[in-house]
């Protein structure tokens, strides 16, 4: 029967120790005190001292044995309910015949409750059924009361009563668990996505490692979350957290534990080592790939995943695993985003150096003379003749020297600093752009490369405007580069502040093209003006084969489209012949002169020079 009940209540926990111990020692005292105090009310009444001191004993005994911590804690429970339960039956003989004092019984119940384990409600259980059975029968008047309206019906006996009487505590016991079990639930779980909460995720760790045998956690983070609550709104952004539980749920095994840490972090208790952590992660990646509906428009979601198990922590505790797989999920982070990463030795360390980097980096700006932004030219092919330059922010730290923009830039990203970096450089480069132009005597073209966290800023096209006009540049000499990953962020969005720039004259670049996710349809949606393909494919020109079909075919499908094509990477002669053979309109790289500061008056007078040359002249420094 009690099996069954077990599956009709809601699913609970154990206490923890050091919660189970402050309320055990908050019952025992309980306990002792009622023996105490119906040891002087017997005495009080009249009932003799030997009574009194009997009440007492049957009372404070086995509160007593509750309080010795060489027992467990079944038994220590056990010995604790049966002294708030015998209290009620001490109760009850004191009064002879008072039925209300039966009260009391359900009284001691609510206290047993606060153990939350059926060994206290089976102990009261056990012993109202006994006590009402047996010294039902032996005196019922007093037990029951003379008077009791039932006892005059055929079908009335101490047992029916007893039985009666047991029913009661085991419907009180039932309510009393059922509630403290949908209390947890609601304290456990988290109330947007119903998934697990923290403190659910680390008792859920830990059981596993008590448990023994291969753990591992998950830990993932959305990438680029705060982009979909600017631009959609908040109430878009708790439907795409519902669907990424949804889903994370459905991919992992049986026994996995699936939580939300708060924001946009999920972590996943899985019962088993890298290997299988790592297959669920991969499960989890190709989920997410698939576009969520939001509003009616497509979202795509990228996440972030580390994997950490105990066989790479060195010990079985819980905060070990869940630091481990939070540094493996940075790690996966840092190369690039929407990737898993395992977490090995050296993380630790590395992380640190990564969250000092950072710090400089939220001051390199104010500091004045750390960051700079250096030109690359952008020529026509064949004939060589500059066009154009590309703005490249470049960071000389006072201690380590310079820092590679693949190594930054992901951080500004991440930290928010991308968005006054981005103002500052747009900002140099037009004012740059217009310089270069009025001594060219002919206007060039200044590419400037535009973030996610910028695009989705509300002002944005305004901060563009107001730059340009500050500067006195035409909008039609900036190009704004995006990569695909912005794109399929939210294509709607996306489309409408691109479609808001090219309005005002802003041309629009796709940079590193055909490595992240470009589509024919994409391409349909995007007001795009050019094309820049990825320093990858080029560089595997002289091998022939896949990647000059490739670069033919990007080139035709830009052509067909109407638009311009640069080919990034460009460092020899022969792959410059190869691009001029496919029909590429224009080149970037080495060849035609490396990324430079624009320095003294001298050395603009230097890049006038060039510019203004009519061929190509290939650059010495390749």
């Amino acid at each position: 029967m009690i099996t069954l009940l077990r599956s009709w209540l809601p699913e609970g926990r154990l206490l923890t120790d050091e919660v189970f111990a402050r309320r055990h020692a908050w019952i025992v005292q309980l306990c002792l005190l009622q023996g105490v105090t119906l040891g002087l009310i017997i005495a009080t009444l009249g009932q003799g001292w030997g009574n009194a001191a009997l009440g007492t004993a049957i009372v404070v005994f086995p509160a007593l044995v509750a309080r010795s911590p060489r027992l467990g804690r079944g038994l220590r429970t056990a010995a604790s309910a049966a002294s708030l339960t015998l209290s009620a039956v001490v109760l009850v003989h004191t009064f002879p015949g008072v039925i209300e004092t039966h009260f009391h019984f359900f009284v001691m119940v609510a206290v047993a409750a606060l153990y939350q384990d059926w060994t206290a409600f089976l102990v009261a259980l056990v012993i109202t059924v006994v006590h009402h059975a047996v010294l039902g029968t032996v005196d019922a008047g007093t037990v029951f009361g003379a008077g009791h309206a039932g006892m005059d019906h055929d079908t009335s006996s101490p047992l029916f009563w007893a039985l009666v009487h047991g029913a009661f505590v085991l419907a009180a016991s039932c309510a009393h668990l059922a509630s403290w079990r949908l209390n947890e639930q609601q304290s456990l779980h988290d109330p947007l996505t119903g998934v697990a909460n923290r403190l659910l995720l680390t008792e859920s760790v830990h059981r596993l490692l008590v448990r023994g045998g291969e753990v591992s956690v998950l830990f993932i983070d959305l990438d680029d979350f705060k982009d979909v609550n600017d631009s959609r709104g908040h109430a878009a952004g708790d439907q795409l957290l519902r669907t990424v539980a949804d889903r994370l749920t459905a991919n992992v095994r049986a026994g996995d534990v699936v939580a939300r840490l708060g924001g946009d972090e999920f972590a996943i208790a899985h019962a088993g080592g890298a290997d299988t952590a790592r297959a669920v992660g991969e499960r989890i990646l190709a989920a997410l790939a698939v576009p969520v509906s939001v509003e009616g428009r497509p979202l795509v979601v990228h996440a972030s995943i580390g994997v950490a198990d105990v066989a790479a922590a060195g010990d079985r505790k819980v905060e070990t695993l869940l630091r481990n797989a939070d540094l493996a999920m940075y790690q996966a982070k840092a190369t690039g985003k929407g990737r898993m990463a395992v977490y090995a030795d050296g993380m630790a360390m590395a992380a640190r150096c990564r969250a000092e980097l950072a710090e400089d980096l939220t001051t390199a700006l104010a500091a004045g003379d750390q960051l700079a932004v250096h030109y690359q030219d952008i020529v026509c092919l064949p004939e060589g003749q500059v066009v154009g330059q590309e703005a490249l922010l470049r960071w000389q730290h006072p201690t380590r020297g310079p820092i590679s923009p693949v190594e930054f830039i992901p951080l500004a990203e991440e930290n928010g600093s991308i968005v006054p970096i981005g103002t500052w450089v747009l900002r140099q480069a037009v004012h740059h752009a217009a310089a270069l132009s009025r001594a060219a005597g002919r206007p060039l073209t200044m590419s400037v490369n535009v973030s996610s966290r910028q695009l989705h800023e509300n002002d944005f096209v305004d901060q563009v405007v107001d730059a340009l006009q500050a500067a006195g540049l035409p909008a039609g000499q900036l190009l704004l580069e995006v990569t695909e990953s912005v794109l399929v962020d939210d294509v709607t969005a996306v489309v409408d502040r691109l479609a808001r720039l090219r309005s005002v004259g802003v041309k629009i670049a796709i940079d590193d093209f055909g490595t992240g996710y470009s589509s024919l349809s994409y391409l349909r949606q995007l007001p795009a003006d050019r094309i820049k393909i990825d320093r990858s494919f080029v560089a595997d020109l002289s091998s022939g084969g896949a990647a000059a079909t490739l670069v033919s075919t990007i080139i035709e499908l830009a052509r067909s489209l109407g638009l311009d094509v640069v080919a990034e990477g460009v460092e020899t002669v022969d792959q410059r012949d190869q691009l001029s053979a496919l029909h590429c309109s224009h080149g970037q790289g080495w060849l035609f002169g490396r990324p430079a500061a624009p320095g003294a008056p001298s050395q603009m007078a230097s890049a006038v020079d060039r510019i203004a040359a009519p061929g190509l002249s290939v650059s010495s420094t390749s």
